[in-house]
């Protein structure tokens, strides 16, 4: 005879319980899976504050877990650092289309270098603003210029010329009368 603490519940039944116990429905449950040509998961015993994260294959403890009060046992699904990846990769195709390989290959074949500065890492995605089409992978610094100067080529050859050292100043020609450097 088995306690009632070995079958799940059941609101439609009389007596509120399964048929039958937890480890036969399991059992039912892996034998139909296999029927069907899928793979179940081994049921891995995991001790109390610790949780195992399916993509690492991981057990580890709440600590490096997201608190999810959604879920049934109030923790993500995926531990912190899967998580982050699983984001990362999801945020670079829905914004630029682009898969983990696609942009390794970018990267790669600028050397792992920023196109612009050639000295520092490059980490991060340029785009065009106006079409979306992906340009090239830059540094911080680069990538934060270029949108400072709203990807405005003319802007930029000022500031080049700048900082060569020819003053873009405008010259009085007569009172109230500019003329800008060409």
């Amino acid at each position: 005879m088995l306690s009632v603490s070995a079958f799940a519940s059941n609101r439609s039944r009389p007596d509120g319980l399964q048929t039958t116990c937890r480890e036969c429905a399991a059992d039912y449950y892996r034998r139909r899976r296999e029927a069907q040509g899928r793979t179940v998961r081994a049921k891995v015993p995991v001790p109390r504050g610790h949780k195992r994260c399916p993509q690492c294959a991981e057990i580890k403890p709440h600590s490096e877990w997201e608190r999810n009060k959604t879920s049934a046992d109030g923790w993500a699904s995926y531990c912190r650092t899967c998580r982050a990846e699983r984001n990362r990769i999801s945020y670079f195709k829905r914004k630029y289309g682009l898969t983990p390989a696609e942009l390794d290959t970018m990267v790669g074949e600028q050397h792992g270098i920023c196109c612009i500065c050639l000295a520092a890492p490059a980490e991060h995605v340029d785009h065009c603003h106006e079409t979306g089409r992906v340009r090239g992978v830059l540094c911080f610094s680069c990538n934060a210029a270029l949108g400072q100067f709203k990807d405005r080529p003319d802007v930029i050859r000022r500031a080049a010329t700048y900082v060569e050292g020819n003053a873009w100043k405008p010259t009085l020609v007569a009172p109230g009368v500019y003329q800008l450097p060409s």
